[in-house]
Formats: structure tokens, sequence, C-alpha cells
């Protein structure tokens, strides 16, 4: 509005008094930077937080602020600032806010994780209708793994039938957020076509957006497979041993509802710390202390959930830790995590690889693509 006021101001004043173009550019120029300096102070210094976050966040269709994922090495991950991908629709952009340089300090993110605010790019609507699975294994794996993705295809993923029951295997990928982004996305079209086991959505792929990931793969089974009696959100660097899994879901004790089960956390501690990856603001989780949850290396559900915790998302505030989040809506829904038959099925790391341990298992972390191909190969040539 200002500015407007000021070019009106402008042209009467050329209107009436012809002043020099050389002149008239120097006084506007000397004036729009004036205007800029006490808008940016007025911001900064004026305005409370909370309307800066606002007028900020107004602006988070162009640019976001993301954490650029690694390996799993509980190394912290730094913050930097993209552009937005085209795909991206407003309101669907996870957002960080702060008055100061996103350079070199750690910032919160805040998230809009209730999955009706996306959409699938890449789908496979069908797949469900068609295969009728009992179980299906959902992995979150960044768009640019594809060695991870082809590693699960030709061990875990491939086991299509087990113990008489069909099993199917999805990866759910977000949108890239890297300078080859458009170059990935066609590589990720190709991918689709070739395998039809990719689901894409429209929220950028990071780190501190894994909370989201999840509650999208939640809607996908809700919406697209809810006939599955059971479903599985597994990492991509996992080992699963698939029959251990279906051993246990065909268990005549096993409940096909309100149950899900894998490695238990309990009583575990909200970390304050701001240099730590696992790091949670007060205002984005203010108990000292996660409800009960399952790790979320691994978790197997009775597929009545999905659609339940989706509901119950919109009246829980997310924050980033993405299976404490799901243990808050649990929580909600009065559901309780369940204790395995055998919880030394569910591990986080194994020290070494021996053929006899990874015959009993159900899920452990491994280190490669590689290792995953070698050991499977190793625990099926020989069993």
């Amino acid at each position: 509005i200002f500015f407007g006021l000021f070019l009106d101001a402008v042209g009467i004043h050329l209107h009436r008094c012809h002043v020099k173009g050389f002149t008239l550019l120097l006084t506007l120029t000397f004036l729009v930077f004036a205007i800029l300096y006490i808008s940016d102070y007025s911001l900064k210094h004026a305005m409370p937080h909370n309307i800066l976050y606002k007028v900020v966040n107004q602006i988070s269709s162009y640019y976001v602020v993301v954490e650029i994922p690694s390996a799993r090495d509980k190394t912290l991950y730094s913050a930097t600032s993209i552009k937005a991908n085209q795909h991206v629709q407003h309101g669907a952009v996870q957002t960080s806010v702060t008055a100061e340089s996103t350079v070199t300090k750690r910032i919160s993110v805040d998230h809009v994780a209730y999955p009706r605010n996306y959409h699938f790019i890449l789908d496979e609507p069908d797949t469900c209708h068609q295969q009728n699975p009992f179980l299906v294994l959902m992995v979150p794996v960044a768009p640019h793994q594809l060695e991870a993705r082809n590693a699960i295809r030709s061990t875990w993923g491939n086991e299509s039938t087990v113990q008489g029951k069909t099993v199917m295997t999805l990866f759910v990928v977000g949108l890239s957020g890297g300078a080859d982004a458009d170059n990935v996305q066609q590589q990720l079209q190709e991918e689709s076509r070739q395998h039809r086991d990719l689901l894409q959505s429209n929220f950028v792929d990071t780190y501190a957006n894994l909370t989201t990931k999840t509650m999208v793969i939640m809607d996908w089974l809700s919406t697209r497979c809810a006939q599955a009696t059971f479903g599985m959100k597994v990492d991509s660097d996992m080992f699963l041993n698939v029959e251990n899994l279906m051993t246990l879901l065909l268990a005549p004790n096993t409940p096909q509802q309100n149950y899900i089960t894998g490695m238990v956390m309990w009583n575990q501690p909200v970390i304050r710390n701001q240099n730590s990856k696992w790091y949670v603001a007060e205002e984005m989780y203010p108990d000292p202390n996660y409800p009960v949850y399952l790790l979320g290396m691994g978790y197997v559900f009775s597929n009545d959930l999905p659609n339940k915790l989706v509901e119950v998302s919109k009246d829980i505030k997310p924050f980033n830790i993405e299976d404490a989040y799901v243990g808050a809506c649990l929580k909600r829904l009065g559901v309780q995590p369940s204790n395995p038959p055998d919880p030394s099925q569910f591990r986080s790391y194994l020290e070494e690889y021996k053929r006899d341990e990874f015959l009993r298992v159900i899920t452990t972390i491994l280190n490669s693509p590689q290792q995953l191909i070698e050991f499977w190969h190793d625990v099926k040539t020989l069993s």
C-alpha cells in the first residue's frame, strides 16, 4: 500500500514539476531502500514474534528450510534453504522460521503432518484390489536411494507369497529438494513405470519431515488398501525376515484390531539439547517424556489403525520425532503398543553377522544395501 501511494506521488510530481529522469531515478532508489530498511527493522524488532512468523509463513510456497539427511550415524543435521519444487502446493511445504541467519544456526521446523494436506504424484491406487494382500510392507526411502530400493526388490521385498499369504512391498518418497530435483523426478517416474511399486507425495523429502511421511503412509493404507489385514512401516536399511514376521502375524493369539508391535520404547525423555539430531522444543511437545511408542525402524500393525491414526492426527500437534508422534496418536486413541512374544526378534543392531541370529530375528539394522544382499543370500541359500 505504502509503495503504491509512493508511486502515485512520484507520478504527480513528474506531471507537475518535470523533474529530469536521472534525478528522479536517484530519488526513487533512495526512497525504496529507505522503505525496505524501515520495514525490515519493524518486522524484526517492532512486530511480535508470532506475527513475524505468520508473515514469513505466507511465503513458504516459495522457499523452504530443510535439513539435509545423511546416514543413520547420529550426526547433526545442518539447515539450509532451497528453492521449492514447482509441484509443491502452498500449505504442503514444511517451513522453518527464524529472525536470525539459517546458515549455521539450528532451527525448529513447523510441520503440517495431517496427510490430507497432500496429494500423490506417483500412485498405485488399484494394486491392493488386484493383489488383495494380507500384509503390506511400506518402506519410507529418500528419492535418490535407488540402490536401497533395488536391494530390497531383490531380497525381502521379492517375497510375494509367504506361508500362503500375499505380501506386497511399496516404497514411499517425497519430493527431492536438491539442485538435480528435475533429473531425480524423471528417474522416479521411469522407475515407477518399470516396477509399479513407488508412491510419491508432494512434501519435501527431508529428515525433519519424517512425521509427515509416516502419516502419508497411514493415509495411503486407509484409503487405498483397507482390505489388507496388516501393515508394516519398515525402514530401507533393515534386514526383514518375512517368514518370521508371518509366523508372528498368523499366531492364533495375535489380534487383528488395535494391534501394533515392534521394539517398544518406554519412558523415553524428550531431548531438549538444541545440538541433538532429536531435539524437540517445548512449544512443539511440552511433556518431559514421550508416551509409549514403537521404534520407527520397523513396526507392524493391524490395518484398522491407519485410518484411526489419520483421523486423530488432526487434533494432535505434530513434532519431528515420527515414531514418538505415532505413539502420541496411539495414546489419544487408547491403544497400547504390544510387546512382541519374543522381543529379541526386533533388534536394533547385531554386532556381527551370525547366520543363526539372522534366521531368528524379524528386523535388524544393516549398514548398506550390499550387506543386505550378502546376508540375505547366505540366509536363504543355506536354510
